[in-house]
């Protein structure tokens, strides 16, 4: 019943309009006030807990990783890598959806920053769509999709939460999470390809009077860049030279040194990137604070072990608890963020992960995939906010939401794809 009242206190403070990190916060302290079984002096705990995440040095890699996608998007590197891409796939039917498709992919590799990449597709690619024709709710569908692959293609912020909350090693998770995102994409692209085969009139191809070698020129040399530095980076977790948090320290050197080669470097943008670092570092570590206090309660109101107790032995089938679990995190990601859903219910799931001998990797990817859907649905999905700010008159909210329910079945898809076919994650090791 206590841990009960928790969760209604946090979904009521949430509502009237309080701040996630003060809801979750306020709620574990609601319930000491109003509870006889738990004394405020659990709180004593919480300072010896906020020390310990901040001596965390897995977690260094999170406002690193931020600060070299804020540099990449803040300079020309992604917007020539958007218009160039655009214009090499341009000719075939549904041609500028699949480059915003890849564009997605690497700028999630590079950025990993869901509104940036929203945002700035949303400028660029979005009226080239809609002025040659392509329909608004694929186009907006095709933006809002991939910019939400930052979730779960690394260095995603997400996998580097989940590898630490999970305790599992977060170069692990980012190579386990490698055959899931080229899943992902070749499941968008295919969908396009298909829907504008069968209505050429959804996403016409575009003739162009450039000549094709120069197109293909500017394109790889667009690519370049942001290739290289996903590569040294990724490389170098996956070759075991560097832990993700070096890694992450020399991606936001090497994004530096990328605007410097390309002549956009510039003392205010990086003024700027590290004061929006600060702020959304601030933000994530808020939440955690918060979500730290409510698991303290939550726990000490012993909510973790009748959890436990329920799925290991009233329903002791692990497949049960997959499909609960899931269905619960989706449905979640209606109304909360996806922080809350990493530091308040994964550690809750976690021993009954441990407990059904499921492969921790495994159930993290699958916790990861089906996050990203929660950017997509309404009412709350980030990613649809993002996308109607950015896109002001030429969408309107209708639109959205039709072009989204296509991508949404398909990262459904995904997941049961992974969940059947568990190897899947197992590609790259």
């Amino acid at each position: 019943m206590i841990a009960l009242f928790m969760f209604i206190t946090a979904l009521i403070l949430l509502l009237i309009g309080f701040r996630v990190a003060f809801a979750f916060g306020g709620a574990a302290v609601l319930t000491t006030i109003f509870s006889s079984e738990i004394s405020f002096d659990i709180f004593s705990l919480l300072p010896y807990r906020i020390y310990g995440i901040m001596q965390n040095f897995t977690l260094i890699a999170v406002p690193l990783f931020i600060f070299m996608g804020l540099i990449l998007q803040k300079s020309n590197i992604a917007q020539a890598l958007l218009v160039n891409v655009g214009k090499l796939f341009g000719n075939i039917r549904g041609g500028l959806a699949v480059s915003t498709v890849l564009v997605g992919a690497v700028l999630a590799a590079s950025t990993g920053i869901v509104g940036a990449s929203v945002v700035m597709m949303s400028i660029i690619s979005l009226p080239i769509m809609i002025k040659h024709g392509y329909s608004k709710s694929l186009s907006a569908g095709t933006i809002a999709a991939s910019g939400t692959l930052g979730q779960i293609i690394p260095p995603s912020i997400v996998l580097i939460i989940l590898g630490d909350v999970m305790s599992i090693s977060v170069g692990d998770l980012f190579r386990a999470s490698l055959g899931p995102s080229l899943l992902l994409v070749l499941l968008y692209i295919a969908y396009i390809l298909t829907l504008s085969y069968f209505k050429p009139n959804l996403a016409p191809a575009i003739i162009s009077d450039q000549k094709r070698s120069i197109v293909v020129k500017k394109a790889l040399i667009s690519i370049f860049p942001p290739s290289l530095l996903i590569l040294l980076v990724l490389g170098s977790i996956f070759a075991g030279v560097a832990t993700p948090t070096e890694s992450a320290a020399f991606g936001s050197v090497g994004a530096i040194a990328l605007t410097l080669l390309n002549r956009t470097f510039n003392i205010k943008d990086l003024f700027q990137s590290a004061l929006e670092t600060v702020k959304l570092t601030s933000m994530i570590f808020m939440i955690l604070i918060g979500a730290t206090a409510f698991s303290l309660v939550f726990n000490e109101s012993g909510g973790g072990d009748m959890v436990l107790d329920f799925f290991a032995n009233d329903i002791a089938n692990g497949w049960i608890f997959i499909a609960f679990a899931m269905g619960a995190i989706f449905l979640l990601g209606f109304f909360v963020d996806f922080l809350e859903i990493c530091f308040i219910v994964i550690p809750i799931l976690s021993p009954i992960v441990t407990a059904f001998g499921i492969d921790p990797l495994w159930f993290a990817v699958l916790v990861a995939l089906n996050l990203q859907a929660s950017f997509l649905t309404p009412p709350f999905g980030f990613a649809l906010f993002y996308l109607k700010g950015a896109s002001g008159e030429l969408l309107n909210t209708k639109d959205i939401y039709k072009g989204v329910i296509p991508f949404i079945l398909l990262q459904i898809l995904a997941l049961v794809i992974v969940i059947n076919f568990p190897e899947i994650v197992r590609l790259f090791f």
